[in-house]
């Protein structure tokens, strides 16, 4: 295939769409995205796309709702304006929090999600960091899997802590924070965390000596920074000499800046999956790295049917 590869930006990570671009060196393909009064998104592709390969990248944060519909939309004028390959590029994927039932009568959304973008007409799906990554199972298409884990073990070997100690915030992400401290070469933790609520958590013990440590807590996202500043708390309790955090998705709602920005923590790394140009301007401690030319990357893999998982030889 000696074409380019098409990349559509949708509204909600246009800087990283941008970014992508850039890094295969085409342009983005002008479209036409607006809200009609009563909020119904019209979309239109303004360039000539038939027969293409399109990648449309759209991460389902918030607003949630009002992105995923967008995507769903944006899918079908691709597919009507006769595109030979769709693939949808989301770098955070909302709902994914939602991949099993955890109680009587809940919906499994995660899977509904991967039903409605199948239904409205992609052939494969690019992902990073699934909060699971059974996830990629809900898909009858081929999906890609990306990690962020190279570029954050990368910039942290940059800027190395002289007593760097790793700690998952609970249980469920020990395999996580134990590829980091593997790579980083540094002990490991967990915290015994009890959730009350819907986005409410409150830490409890924590499994692993942390006094006199620099510690970084390692998870897949924060959203309303409650389980984190609860580990920061916890930690310093219990004798760490800072505490800094790393995620690959800063969903960052409700209280989350003001949370971060009034906790002792010393820094939150994460990537911009998320669009975070105003966050910055909020909080100080938020430092971003970019993932646009991993996804670039990926995409002109994909594109020239090339291997992906050669991203992530260390």
């Amino acid at each position: 295939m000696a074409d380019n590869p098409i990349i559509i930006a949708g509204r909600s990570n246009p800087t990283l769409a941008e970014g992508i671009a850039k890094g295969i060196g085409i342009n983005l393909t002008k479209t036409e995205i607006v809200n009609f009064s009563d909020g119904e998104i019209f979309c239109q592709i303004m360039e000539n796309i038939r027969g293409g390969d399109v990648f449309i990248v759209q991460s389902t944060c918030p607003p949630v709702n009002d992105n995923l519909m967008e995507l769903l939309i944006v899918i079908d004028a691709v597919k009507r304006a006769s595109a030979r390959r769709i693939t949808a590029v989301l770098p955070y994927f909302g709902y994914s929090r939602q991949d099993r039932k955890v109680q009587s009568r809940t919906p499994i959304t995660a899977r509904l999600v991967a039903d409605l973008l199948i239904a409205a007409g992609i052939d494969r799906a690019l992902f990073m960091d699934l909060h699971a990554g059974q996830i990629q199972g809900f898909f009858g298409k081929p999906v890609d899997h990306l990690y962020g884990a190279p570029l954050m073990i990368d910039h942290l070997r940059k800027h190395p802590l002289p007593d760097l100690m790793v700690i998952s915030p609970d249980a469920g992400g020990v395999e996580r924070a134990r590829a980091y401290a593997k790579y980083l070469e540094c002990g490991l933790g967990i915290i015994d965390k009890r959730r009350e609520g819907k986005n409410q958590a409150k830490a409890y013990h924590i499994i692993g000596d942390v006094k006199g440590k620099d510690v970084l807590i390692v998870d897949d996202m924060v959203d309303t920074a409650g389980t984190l500043t609860e580990a920061v708390n916890a930690l310093l309790e219990n004798g760490a000499k800072t505490v800094q955090a790393l995620c690959s998705h800063a969903v960052l709602s409700g209280k989350a800046i003001e949370r971060i920005n009034t906790s002792p923590l010393k820094k939150l790394y994460c990537t911009n999956s998320i669009n975070q140009v105003d966050r910055i301007k909020q909080c100080a401690k938020l430092e971003v790295l970019d993932i646009a030319p991993m996804f670039a990357d990926a995409i002109e893999r994909i594109h020239l049917e090339r291997s992906v998982s050669g991203l992530f030889e260390y």
